[in-house]
């Protein structure tokens, strides 16, 4: 016969093993950055890329590991995929990016700054912009 002692340490221990369990059950397999990016863009399609886009008009930034930066302008995203250093793109990155301009082109570099240890990580040389928007709806026919 179990002691009272001896049943709460049980009883705490199938809770533990219940609870720990459904955690390993509801935890998301992560995504690579490719399939990040995919996600975020499954429903709009890309337009022409561009060189340039206006900063002060951006609203958010996005890291994508390894992948790209993208930049919400509106209800457009700007997917920055660089051409020096997108491996080294990291979620916890912060971005510092120097302007001579208001506009934020594929000839500038942004640094990368590690929000956790404060260190300096490295840069990334931009390429083109390429926008995505949601397509129009398109109207019934009568």
């Amino acid at each position: 016969m179990l002691r009272s002692g001896h049943k709460i340490a049980l009883t705490l221990a199938a809770t533990a093993a219940v609870i720990a369990g459904a955690a390993v059950a509801h935890a998301r397999p992560r995504l690579t950055g490719e399939q990040e990016l995919a996600e975020l863009l499954k429903d709009r399609v890309a337009g022409k890329p561009v060189d340039c886009i206006n900063l002060p008009m951006v609203s958010s930034s996005q890291v994508i590991d390894k992948t790209a930066i993208v930049y919400q302008s509106g209800s457009t995203y700007y997917v920055q995929r660089p051409r020096i250093g997108a491996e080294s793109l990291d979620r916890d990155d912060v971005l510092v990016t120097r302007l001579t301009s208001s506009e934020l082109c594929s000839i500038d570099t942004v640094q990368l700054h590690d929000r956790s240890s404060g260190f300096w990580r490295g840069f990334v040389g931009l390429d083109k912009f390429v926008p995505y928007a949601r397509p129009p709806k398109v109207k019934p026919a009568r």
